[in-house]
């Protein structure tokens, strides 16, 4: 799920050929092309010599911005196409992805909801491509944190996440029409216990398992539904 940053392809303010509009001091203004001495192209809105209203920007290596610019920035509306096949469209502020937009990914996942930064950071939805499921919540810095939903095709799981993993009470909720209450704690792995090469991050604190409670009927934080007698395991 990782994100490819605008850093990646610095947009390029040199000279090189331009044709089009000039204003009394002879800066580009107005409708114009550049062809950059990198080779990347721009085709758009000038204002006394900055990029500054609708344009398209193609890089050498294949990306393309389509959108609004502000003082030779990225700023308002966009469509950001990378070369490996994403697209990022909605907000720019200032060269990042700031706002509300939307991700589509190389593998179809795609991210809906808010940016800051460049990161996912506010609401969102991501939708996984592969196996239709999506989580639906709060994000911080590109991670999922505090109140969430995975969804499922015939279930979802709500609770809290830190650093996108479920953690502490949650539930999952199930078509059928019973809930299973329970609760995510980490289980710490021995040395021994340790596969070959499993070092990262999870592995080295601790790994994820969920303790199920107790099975209800659909609670009242259901919509639509009453709680029902509880089941005990």
């Amino acid at each position: 799920m990782s994100d490819i940053g605008s850093d990646e392809f610095e947009e390029q303010s040199k000279l090189g050929e331009y044709e089009g509009g000039r204003n009394e001091a002879g800066e580009r203004h107005g409708f114009g092309k550049a062809v950059l001495p990198n080779g990347d192209i721009y085709q758009g809105e000038y204002q006394n010599g900055k990029r500054h209203g609708q344009g398209t920007y193609r890089f050498k290596n294949g990306a393309r911005y389509v959108g609004n610019y502000h003082q030779n920035m990225k700023h308002g509306q966009g469509i950001f196409y990378y070369p490996d096949g994403s697209k990022y469209e909605g907000s720019w502020v200032e060269d990042l992805r700031q706002g509300h937009g939307v991700y589509t990914y190389p593998n179809k996942d795609t991210y809906d909801g808010e940016w800051l930064r460049h990161l996912r950071h506010g609401q969102g939805v991501y939708h996984y491509h592969q196996t239709r499921s999506k989580y639906k919540g709060t994000w911080v810095n590109g991670k999922m944190e505090s109140a969430g939903e995975y969804l499922y095709t015939n279930h979802r799981y709500t609770g809290n996440f830190v650093n996108s993993y479920p953690v502490g009470p949650g539930k999952y909720v199930f078509d059928s029409g019973c809930e299973q209450h329970g609760e995510y704690q980490k289980e710490e792995k021995s040395l021994q216990d340790r596969a070959e090469g499993e070092w990262d991050e999870l592995a080295s604190a601790a790994a994820l398992k969920w303790m199920p409670k107790c099975v209800t009927g659909l609670t009242s934080g259901t919509p639509g539904r009453e709680t029902s007698g509880e089941l005990q395991q």
